[in-house]
């Protein structure tokens, strides 16, 4: 096309601010909508579609003339609020929107057009004089209002807490995956269906106990302990034996054979000066998850580990630990914050201070579980996938509320959302509950190898995983993705729903397969400073979860997750 032709088209195309009635702009339902400019227009496939409808309807459907020429005959004076529609545009317009086209000048236009706008790119960008336009602010509003003013995430969260803890391979995570399919059922998703898992089943037992042994001028001082996830156990009399406190995995080299016969007690707390707690204990947790078998290696009977929390008190907090291959399997145990600084203070006045621990805890082999999923089928591209999840398992010493509970709630809820205010995605959205986040990430790689993954494109993959508490920002792709640099244009919409800032990141264990095959990660970014107070421990329960923050929470990932399904990535 000449440079004149596409001057004229860009010219026409642009609103004429005289319009009336009034400076406010047009009236629809009680909303005042400003004219818009539509810059970056281009000839393209979308020349000739024009959207028509009766003001002010808020469905408007596709006309094609094929005839009509970009540019021609068009009238002047027109004004283009916009509006979401929740149904996709035709090809040549950006989806989730209807410009309602009103002539306001003299006009005519050629072929019968009374009134009409000819738009030819296949995704305009819409700019006002004061900045970025919010293309989906209705779309947002409603979300928000359905969501603030019911609250239902927390509702869900109870009813999938309702079966208790939910450890990996337990009677407990088999309920939460028929709970989970009824509530998507419930919920009017479609496609509602298991797939297969396989997971490894460990059991916690009934025992769990540790003392610092009585001397000749102490009693003896018990300790509040529990095994670490994939433990094994003591001897059914229990051990007891010497403890040498260390801070670090390199100390152990440098004691070396003063190990032998002993329990090593890893005594190094999560890093205060670090403002992120995740960063403090991404610090931490090489002692419990590789410990053991680094104490193993120098003949050290068992471990105790210092619990992963800022908080001090006697809750142990639990999580997973590994043996190496080829190392002999000693057990292991979280000791509470509280008591760990009892132990070390203790360690420091008395030569030769022993422990005792007793715990019954066991490996059960391998078992069958499911991953639960569920969708919004899309209208246009249903095989390019939005997931969003969380994971069903949780550690059996508390509810799981937190972890991840909330994640999954949120997630069920995001959908919920979506279609209880009539939105229908371009792009298909998909919610995953995995299972087996916590002991090895078995979910994540079988969703990805499952056949039903046949023919599929994942564009991006959101986890849900950092807890039921308030939001605070949104992690999107890498440092050069389009999707961030698209999801950060639309920045002005989620800030009044807590989210400060937006930046490259995302992702977890469970979409990490997802990632690796070339889905960008996305997470909801949350206020984690009180996250690991309660995380995996027996305070991880309902009542620590605030509903409003969770339900912001589900309203974020369903803004997200439905403009991801209209824009792509």
């Amino acid at each position: 096309m000449k440079k004149r032709s596409v001057r004229t088209l860009l010219t026409l195309a642009l609103l004429i601010c005289s319009f009336r009635p009034g400076a406010a702009g047009l009236q629809d339902g009680g909303r005042t909508y400003k004219p818009l400019c539509l810059l970056g227009l281009k000839p393209g496939a979308g020349s000739g579609v024009i959207l028509s409808g009766a003001w002010p309807a808020r469905m408007y459907q596709p006309i094609r003339l094929p005839g009509l020429k970009p540019g021609a005959g068009l009238p002047t004076g027109f004004a283009v609020p916009v509006l979401e529609t929740g149904s996709p545009g035709p090809a040549g317009f950006a989806t989730g929107l209807a410009v309602p086209v009103l002539e306001t000048g003299k006009g005519g236009g050629k072929a019968g057009i009374r009134s009409g706008l000819i738009l030819s790119t296949t995704h305009p960008v819409l700019k006002n004089r004061g900045g970025w336009c919010r293309t989906y602010q209705q779309t947002v509003d409603r979300l928000r209002d359905a969501g603030l003013t019911g609250e239902q995430g927390f509702e869900l969260l109870k009813r999938i807490t309702s079966v208790g803890p939910r450890l990996t391979g337990s009677s407990g995570a088999a309920a939460a995956i028929d709970l989970s399919l009824q509530l998507m059922k419930e919920l009017g998703f479609a496609n509602v269906h298991a797939e297969p898992v396989e997971v490894g089943h460990w059991v916690r037992g009934e025992v769990g106990e540790a003392e610092i042994t009585a001397s000749g001028t102490r009693a003896a001082v018990p300790l509040a302990v529990c095994a670490l996830g994939g433990s094994v156990g003591t001897p059914d009399r229990g051990l007891t034996a010497p403890v040498v406190e260390v801070l670090s995995l390199d100390e152990l080299g440098r004691l070396g054979p003063k190990l032998k016969g002993k329990f090593v007690f890893f005594n190094r707390p999560m890093d205060r000066r670090l403002a992120e707690p995740f960063s403090a204990y991404g610090g931490a947790v090489d002692q419990r998850v590789s410990g053991a078998s680094a104490a193993a290696r120098y003949g050290a009977l068992g471990v105790l580990v210092r619990s992963l929390t800022f908080r001090e008190d006697r809750n142990p907090h639990t999580g997973l630990m590994q043996y190496d291959p080829g190392v002999p399997r000693i057990p292991a145990a979280a000791v509470s914050t509280q008591d760990a600084e009892v132990l070390s203070a203790l360690l420091k006045k008395e030569r030769g201070l022993s422990v005792s621990l007793r715990m019954n805890c066991r490996d059960m082999g391998r078992v069958a579980s499911a991953n639960v999923v569920g969708e919004l089928t899309g209208t246009d591209l249903p095989d390019e996938v939005i997931l969003v999840g969380g994971h069903l398992d949780s550690w059996d010493i508390g509810a799981g509320a937190h972890d991840d509970a909330a994640g999954c709630a949120a997630s069920l809820e995001a959908l919920r959302l979506i279609k209880a205010v009539g939105l229908r995605p371009r792009r298909t959205i998909r919610v995953v509950l995995f299972m087996d986040e916590e002991f090895g990430g078995t979910g994540g790689r079988a969703y990805v190898r499952a056949l039903q993954r046949k023919g599929e494109r994942h564009l991006v993959a959101v986890e849900a995983d950092r807890g039921g508490f308030a939001p605070v920002g949104l992690a999107i792709g890498g440092h050069d993705s389009r999707v961030l640099e698209k999801i950060s244009s639309y920045a002005d919409l989620f800030r009044p729903l807590g989210v400060s800032f937006i930046v490259p990141g995302g992702g977890g264990v469970d979409v990490g397969p997802l990632i690796e095959k070339g889905a960008e990660p996305a997470a909801v970014m949350i206020n984690s400073q009180a996250y690991f107070d309660v995380h995996h421990s027996a305070l991880d329960v309902v009542s620590s979860v605030h509903p409003r923050e969770l339900e912001l929470q589900a309203v974020i990932l369903a803004a997200l997750v439905y403009i991801l399904a209209q824009e792509g990535a």
